[in-house]
């Protein structure tokens, strides 16, 4: 019984994820194109040069630390 239950949910999903997988490209294209447009903002610009910058003196920080 169980053995038929895992085959069932097994043969569901595989449906659900083709199914998926064909219908979803478009919207995958466009959530990236967005991400893109998103990432190259000025305002994540602004915030992953500072991020970067405060990682590296983070890393110095702790490279001295750990050096003494």
């Amino acid at each position: 019984m169980t053995y038929l239950r895992i085959l069932l949910l097994a043969a569901i999903a595989f449906g659900a994820y083709t199914l998926g997988a064909r219908a979803g490209r478009g919207r995958y294209r466009t959530i990236k194109k967005n991400a893109k447009k998103a990432w190259n903002t000025p305002g994540v610009r602004s915030a992953r040069r500072t991020a970067r910058a405060t990682s590296k003196r983070g890393s110095r920080k702790l490279t001295r630390a750990l050096t003494r």
